[in-house]
């Protein structure tokens, strides 16, 4: 019995995986997502950080954060709508995987283009600014939760029953936006009111953050196994409204 769970399992993996790179092959080099996920983060960091006196790790902090949240939420958005309205996306909910699988092998794209850009990112922060890693292992883990966590968050829209992909990546942009502005990306928790900080606690990119933070510069607010725990919890939690905005997408007909 438990051989047969663990092939099942196997199987599973090996479908979500298959889907994975399908995706990588396909969408990665579109201009949806060299716009949406590569340039944004990097355009927006700089517009932010101009004529503001910050240190290089600081600002290699504050843009590994931006890079896994803009760069994994972009792929669901984009994907799955784009997929629906080529008639592609009915072949994978038609085939003998569980839908799950198939939510997990698209959440997995966009995390792994989150994580090759946050690595371009780290590299050019390492070699042209001299930046060093305080806790490299704490980085991994900020790098891999945070894109997974980001990317099932992005999900969520690409769920959303529609053809179109422009119907869903204004909403998206949208929330992507009111969450870096209330987190503590550009202004520090330290330097938040006690009212905004509290705000700033319901963004899952103010843990990203504070566990970037922790890991390049040595030091953070909270504690980064709060962190990692929130950014793992809400990661889960983002793919329940996907499996139930799908399930009524059948019923549509989407």
């Amino acid at each position: 019995m438990k051989s047969i769970w663990w092939r099942r399992l196997g199987d599973e993996a090996a479908q979500a995986w298959n889907v994975t790179l399908k995706d990588m092959r396909v969408y990665y080099l579109r201009p949806g997502m060299i716009m949406f996920g590569f340039l944004m983060p990097f355009f927006m960091f700089f517009s932010f950080s101009v004529r503001r006196e910050m240190a290089a790790a600081q600002g290699v902090a504050r843009l590994l954060a931006l890079t896994t949240f803009f760069t994994a939420a972009a792929a669901g958005p984009f994907i799955i709508p784009l997929e629906r309205r080529l008639g592609t996306y009915d072949r994978l909910l038609a085939a003998p995987m569980s839908l799950l699988t198939l939510l997990l092998g698209k959440t997995a794209v966009g995390a792994l283009f989150a994580i090759g850009v946050s690595l371009f990112a780290l590299l050019v922060g390492v070699t042209v600014f001299g930046v060093s890693i305080a806790r490299p292992v704490l980085l991994a883990a900020g790098l891999v939760l945070g894109s997974f966590s980001f990317s099932a968050l992005g999900l969520i829209f690409g769920s959303i029953p529609v053809r179109n992909p422009g119907d869903v990546q204004m909403p998206s942009t949208l929330l992507r936006w009111g969450l870096l502005f209330i987190s503590g990306v550009f202004i520090p928790l330290a330097e938040m009111s006690p009212a905004a900080r509290a705000v700033a606690y319901l963004s899952p990119l103010t843990y990203a953050q504070d566990l970037m933070n922790h890991a390049v510069l040595g030091m953070g607010l909270l504690d980064h196994w709060l962190d990692v725990a929130v950014l793992l919890v809400s990661g889960v939690l983002f793919l329940i409204p996907s499996v139930l905005l799908h399930q009524r997408g059948r019923e549509l007909g989407y």
